[in-house]
C-alpha cells in the first residue's frame, strides 16, 4: 500500500447545523509501508529498502564472504556466559525497558532471510558447555543479499519493514494483515471495515478467530506447538514472549478505547485513521520521553522535520548497536490479589513450573523462562493488568557482556519426524550476524562514530588487568577451558556493599577479567568483533549504555525523529484532534496501562521504566 491517503474528517459536533462549515479539509495519512513519508525521496524508510551503511562493509573477500574470528558459540561460553548469576540494572531500570525495546525493534527492523545455511559449530565436549544439543550447530542462516549486491559490489541487506516509528506492530506494514485485524469483512476492501481492531474478550484474536486458521496472517512459532492457539498481531513475531504479546495487546486496546470516544457520525474509516494517528503519536511520545531517557540516551533538542535526513535504519544500528539482549531478565513476576485466580489455575501453573507464593491476601507468581516463550494462553490467564504492572516492579538485567540463558541457551525440542533437542544462542547469533552483514571491526566502528580507538583489551572493558591470574596448575591461557575461570569471587549491590549470591547484585568480580578472556580469544585488539567490544564496554555515568552503543543509538534515534514528516512533534493534526474530540496522545506508559486495564494509576510507579527501590 504505497499511495498516500487524504481522509476528509467531519467534525460531527452535536447540534451543529448541516449548512455550517463543519468539515475538516482533510489530513494526509501516512502509508502503511512508509512510502512517501519523505516527498523528495519517497523510498526513504520504506519497507523493503536496503539498510544504510555508515562505514565501509568488512567482508573477508571484500564482497560477501563473512569475516572470520573465534567460533561464536565458543566465544559466547567464555564472554557472554553469566553462569546463572544475574546482575541487575544499577539504576533500577525496570523490565519495561527490555520489553518496550523489543516492541520498538519489531516496529522498525526485520532482516530478510536468505537461502544460505551457516550453522554455528556446537561442541558438546567443550568444558564450558552446560547445554547439550543433538545438533552439531546453533541454527543460523545468512540474511538475503539486497538485489544487485554481493557479486561485484559489497553485499548489502534488506529491511522488510518500514523504518519509521509508525506502530506497525499494531497496524502492520501490509494492508492484507491489517484488514484481517480490523472488525468487519475480509474482502480486499479496507474502506468497509469497522474502526475497531478485532479483540475478542479484549485480547488479540487467535488464528482461528475468523474460522479457517489457514486464511489468517502467519505468526512465528519457533516451538511448532502453538497451532491455532497463536495470537495474531500486526507483526508476525508478536508471540515470542508473554511481555511482548501483552504490549501488543495494550496498544490494540488503546486504539479501541480512542475509537469509543469519537462521535458516531464520523465514518468508520475516519475514526480508524484518527485512532491510528493518536496511537502512533503515543507510541513515539513514550519512546522519546520515557524509554530513551530511562536508558540514559540524550538527543539534541528537536528542531522540527528535516527533509534532508534519511530515516532509514542503519545496518550498524540494526546489526550491532540495537542488539541489547543482555537487558533481558530470565523470569517474570506477577503480583495480584489472591482471589483474582482460581485454585485450578494456580495448581496448573505450579505444575508447569510457576512459583506460587502467598502473602496474606496477595499472591506472587514467578514465571520461569521455559513458560514465557510462545504462550498466549498464559497472557490471558495471568490477565493483562497484573502482567503489565509486574514488568515495572523489578529491575531488568544489567546491559553488559553477560547474557541470561533465557536467550543465550534456549533449548528447543522438536520431532520432525525424529525427536531432538537444539540449543538456540542469541548472543552467538549476534556475533555471527555481524560477520554475515560485513560489520566493521570494533575499533573501525568506533572511528565511524567519531570515537577514538582502544589500544588494549583493558581499555575496552575498563578493568585493571588483561592478564590471567597466575596458576601453577594451568598452562598460560588454559583458563579459557577452565569452567572455574567464570566464578564470581565478589558480588556487590547498588550501594557497593558486598552481598551473597542470589541477592540483587548489580556488579561482580570474576576469577578472570573479561579483558583477559578477550585477549586470549582475539590476540589483537584490531580484530575484535564490533558487537563483542561494544558489549564489553563499561556503562557511561547515568546511562545503561557504553560509549559506542550510546553513539549508535543517539545518531539513529535522532534520524528517526528528524527525518519523519509525521513525527508527533511536527504534526499539527494532533492538536486539532485534541481540540475537536478531546483525544490526547500525551500519555505516559503508566497512564496507558491504567486506562486500558483494571490496575489503577496509583498502584503503578510514577515512571514504570524504573522499578521501586
Amino acid at each position: 500500500m504505497r499511495s498516500l491517503l487524504v481522509i476528509p474528517l467531519v467534525l460531527g459536533l452535536t447540534g451543529t447545523a448541516a449548512a455550517s462549515p463543519n468539515t475538516w479539509p482533510g489530513f494526509e495519512t501516512a502509508s502503511l509501508d512508509g512510502w512517501g513519508n519523505n516527498r523528495t525521496h519517497p523510498d526513504w524508510g520504506r519497507a523493503g529498502a536496503d539498510y544504510l551503511r555508515l562505514a565501509p562493509a568488512n567482508y573477508a573477500d571484500g564482497i560477501a564472504a563473512p569475516a572470520t574470528g573465534p567460533g561464536a558459540r565458543y566465544l559466547s561460553n567464555r564472554i557472554f556466559n553469566d553462569t546463572g548469576q544475574d546482575l541487575f540494572s544499577a539504576r533500577g531500570v525496570s523490565q519495561w525497558a527490555a520489553t518496550w525495546g523489543q516492541f520498538v525493534d519489531h516496529t522498525f527492523g526485520m532482516r530478510a532471510d536468505g537461502t544460505e545455511d551457516g550453522d554455528i559449530p556446537y561442541d558438546n565436549a567443550d568444558p564450558l558447555e552446560r547445554f547439550p544439543s543433538d545438533l552439531p550447530g546453533v541454527p543460523f542462516g545468512r540474511s538475503a543479499a539486497a538485489p544487485g549486491t554481493g557479486v561485484t559490489t559489497p553485499r548489502d541487506q534488506i529491511n522488510l519493514v518500514s523504518s519509521y516509528l509508525d506502530a506497525s506492530t499494531v497496524y502492520s506494514d501490509d494492508a492484507t494483515r491489517l484488514e484481517w485485524l480490523r472488525e468487519g469483512p475480509v474482502d480486499g476492501d479496507l474502506t468497509n471495515n469497522a474502526a475497531r481492531l478485532l479483540l475478542p474478550e479484549d485480547y488479540l484474536p487467535r488464528l482461528n478467530a475468523r474460522g479457517d486458521a489457514n486464511t489468517a496472517p502467519p505468526m512465528d512459532d519457533a516451538t511448532g506447538a502453538l497451532g491455532d492457539r497463536a495470537a495474531v498481531a500486526g507483526e508476525f513475531r508478536g508471540d515470542e514472549n508473554i511481555a511482548l504479546l501483552a504490549t501488543h495487546t495494550l496498544l490494540a486496546r488503546e486504539h479501541n478505547r480512542i475509537v469509543a470516544q469519537l462521535p458516531r457520525n464520523l465514518t468508520e474509516e475516519q475514526k480508524f485513521q484518527i485512532a491510528r494517528r493518536v496511537v502512533v503519536a503515543t507510541f513515539q511520545y513514550i519512546t522519546y520521553t520515557e524509554y530513551l531517557p530511562a536508558l540514559g540516551v540524550r538527543l539534541p533538542r528537536y528542531r522540527g522535520y528535516d527533509p534532508t535526513v534519511n530515516a532509514s535504519l542503519g545496518n550498524e544500528f540494526a546489526t550491532v548497536g540495537y542488539r541489547a539482549h543482555s537487558m533481558v531478565r530470565g523470569d517474570f513476576t506477577v503480583e495480584a490479589n489472591a482471589n483474582r485466580y482460581t485454585q485450578a489455575q494456580l495448581d496448573a501453573w505450579q505444575a508447569q513450573g510457576v512459583t506460587v507464593t502467598r502473602q496474606g491476601d496477595k499472591i506472587r507468581l514467578t514465571v520461569p523462562s521455559s513458560l514465557a516463550l510462545f504462550n498466549p494462553d498464559l497472557v490471558e490467564g495471568l490477565q493483562l493488568g497484573p502482567l503489565l504492572a509486574g514488568l515495572g516492579s523489578r529491575p531488568q538485567a544489567a546491559n553488559d557482556e553477560q547474557v541470561d540463558d533465557l536467550v543465550r541457551s534456549v533449548q528447543l525440542h522438536a520431532c520432525v519426524p525424529q525427536c531432538f533437542t537444539a540449543t538456540f544462542d542469541v548472543a552467538a547469533i549476534d556475533v555471527e550476524r555481524g560477520r554475515d552483514h560485513g560489520m566493521p571491526t570494533y575499533n573501525d566502528l568506533r572511528a565511524a562514530y567519531g570515537l577514538a580507538p582502544k589500544a588494549s583489551f583493558r581499555a575496552i572493558t575498563g578493568e585493571r588487568t588483561e592478564e590471567f591470574p597466575r596458576d601453577p596448575e594451568l598452562t598460560l591461557g588454559a583458563e579459557l577451558g577452565d569452567p572455574d575461570s567464570l566464578d564470581f569471587l565478589h558480588l556487590y549491590d547498588r550501594h557497593g556493599k558486598e552481598i551473597q549470591p542470589g541477592g540483587q547484585a548489580v556488579s561482580g568480580e570474576r576469577r578472570t577479567s573479561t579483558a583477559a578472556r578477550l585477549k586470549a580469544l582475539y590476540g589483537n585488539v584490531s580484530t575484535v568483533d564490533a558487537f563483542v567490544g561494544m558489549a564489553a564496554e563499561p556503562r557511561l555515568p547515568g546511562s545503561e549504555l557504553g560509549e559506542l552503543q550510546q553513539a549508535i543509538w543517539g545518531r539513529q534515534f535522532a534520524d528517526l525523529r528528524d527525518g519523519d514528516r509525521f513525527f508527533y512533534g511536527n504534526d499539527p493534526v494532533l492538536d486539532d484532534i485534541r481540540r475537536r474530540y478531546g483525544v490526547d496522545y500525551r500519555h505516559d506508559l503508566g497512564d496507558l496501562i491504567a486506562l486500558n486495564t483494571d490496575v489503577p494509576r496509583s498502584a503503578l510507579p510514577h515512571n514504570v521504566f524504573f522499578a521501586p527501590r
